[in-house]
């Protein structure tokens, strides 16, 4: 999780910097646009590739031996090479069609900037792809630190670009992206090696556990296409309502997943191999334990971190953003976003983990048709709020969405594997929005009223800690068992090893 924070933090300072040097323009809006649209076709190549690897792997090596499941990793990465040319090649032909999918407003200029650093960001996806499937494979061997550190290298290779970019030519936005790709992708070799892992050229799409994995991976590469073409409308639909909207609306969403990639993806990334592991040996009472337990510490920390949000959203905004080209306007648009993205916070937790075990057990289905209801329903809302609200619609649209469809895959797990600990997760969801509800009004009073001469980082900072120190005084008074679980797991890190 440390390190997952100090990955996170570098991608703050990489949009910090993309946001001095250009603010919410025409210019981040191309080139923002741009990485959507190669995001999109990366995850609609790995991403439901990766997910269902990491059980299948568990499969083959529990039945027929780690030799066999290293065959299969290498012929799998062989088969998505070869899928990720076709996709790049058809990208490359269709580029203009596919940014006036995701943004229907531009048009001149930025539309020019925007095929060409589509074009160019393209490349990319090589490198980022075979990285997900190491990333995967290394944490099948209980290595988590160094996928976790890629972000890094990442970032700060983008960071570089965006500044010589402001010195040279715009065009070295684009080329730092496909840069930072490929270092991101040598960062994993050397760990690579200390698994004895060894690359063999094979390809073979008649191999059974290939077939397998196709009847498996289909429905959830339809579940991230709906996703997708939800990003897309939500693209589309604030590149159409301000100039700029594109910008605000993804600077307030990375600060919302900002708070999903520390609480709620470290806890997915390692929960995810244990419970496929516990699937396969058909232990149920581990299995079940597993998935009570980090959803409710996700409760305990995901909840409280929403209301801090939602109250400080304003100064947040202000304080990482507000420098430079980052005008008045663009910090009131990026700061409502960010309060409406805050209220889903933990409807994207819950949802997050959910996915995840119905992979585990290799149902694939259910996760595909509540991402294709949420879509319909984050869609239907979208256009009706961004009517009224503008790109804050579009932000509410979303939490809306994930709050209802979280709901809804809690109620098919139960259904799927029977009781699983929920009543002690919703007895832990109302004594944390009490304790979290708490917090938050005594971090308003305090920040509005009893520090108003302050400096805003101070400020920030003084009320953060006070506020944390209520909510957690205030869990241990209404007896919450989790933050025992926290404290002992805080504990054992901190001391040092018996011997």
């Amino acid at each position: 999780m440390v390190i997952t924070i100090l990955s996170k933090v570098s991608g703050f300072l990489r949009d910090i910097t993309l946001s001095y040097f250009y603010g919410a323009s025409s210019t981040s809006d191309a080139y923002i646009i741009s990485i959507t649209i190669t995001s999109v076709l990366f995850s609609l190549i790995i991403s439901g590739i990766s997910t269902a690897y990491i059980p299948m792997f568990k499969q083959i090596e529990h039945s027929e031996g780690q030799q066999t499941a290293t065959y299969f990793t290498n012929n799998l990465i062989n088969i998505v090479l070869i899928v990720t040319t076709s996709v790049i090649l058809i990208g490359l032909l269709f580029s203009n069609v596919l940014v006036k999918l995701f943004a229907l407003g531009f048009d001149g200029e930025t539309l020019r900037i925007a095929v060409l650093f589509t074009r160019i960001g393209l490349v990319g996806i090589y490198f980022t792809s075979v990285t997900q499937l190491f990333s995967s494979y290394l944490q099948l061997y209980g290595k988590f630190k160094v996928p976790a550190m890629i972000g890094l290298p990442f970032n700060f290779v983008i960071i570089i670009s965006i500044i010589v970019s402001t010195q040279t030519n715009i065009i070295a936005l684009a080329i730092g992206s496909v840069t930072a790709a490929f270092i991101q992708l040598l960062f994993l070799i050397p760990s690579l090696k200390k698994t004895n892992y060894r690359y063999i050229p094979i390809v073979q799409f008649n191999d059974k556990h290939i077939k397998k994995m196709a009847v498996v991976v289909f429905p959830i590469m339809i579940g991230i296409s709906i996703d997708q073409i939800n990003l897309m409308v939500d693209k589309t639909l604030a590149s159409t309502l301000v100039e700029g909207g594109v910008s605000a609306l993804t600077y307030a969403s990375r600060l919302n997943d900002f708070v999903q990639g520390i609480f709620v993806l470290s806890f997915v990334t390692v929960m995810f191999p244990l419970i496929s592991n516990l699937a396969v040996q058909k232990n149920k009472e581990d299995f079940k334990k597993s998935i009570s337990e980090v959803i409710s510490v996700v409760i305990l920390i995901v909840v409280p971190a929403s209301f801090g949000i939602m109250v400080l959203a304003e100064p947040i905004i202000r304080l990482l953003y507000g420098h430079g080209h980052f005008d008045e306007h663009a910090i009131d648009m990026t700061t409502s976003a960010l309060f409406f993205y805050s209220i889903g916070m933990i409807g994207y937790g819950i949802r997050e983990i959910l996915n995840r075990t119905f992979y585990s057990i290799q149902d694939t289905k259910t996760p595909m048709y509540n991402a294709s209801f949420a879509v319909i329903l984050n869609i239907l809302l979208s256009f009706i709020l961004s009517s009224y609200m503008g790109i804050s619609g579009i932000a509410l649209a979303t939490s809306i969405s994930a709050l209802f469809c979280s709901t809804l895959l809690v109620i098919k797990l139960r259904k799927k594997i029977g009781s699983f600990g929920l009543k002690g997760n919703f007895i832990t969801l109302l004594k944390v929005t009490f304790a979290s509800s708490v917090m938050g009004a005594v971090v308003y009073i305090l920040y509005k009223y009893a520090l108003s001469d302050w400096n805003i980082l101070l400020k920030i900072s003084l009320v953060i800690l006070v506020g944390s120190s209520i909510y957690f005084l205030t869990i241990i008074l209404l007896k919450v068992k989790e933050s025992k679980l926290l404290v002992n797991f805080l504990l054992k890190k901190i001391r040092p090893k018996q011997t």
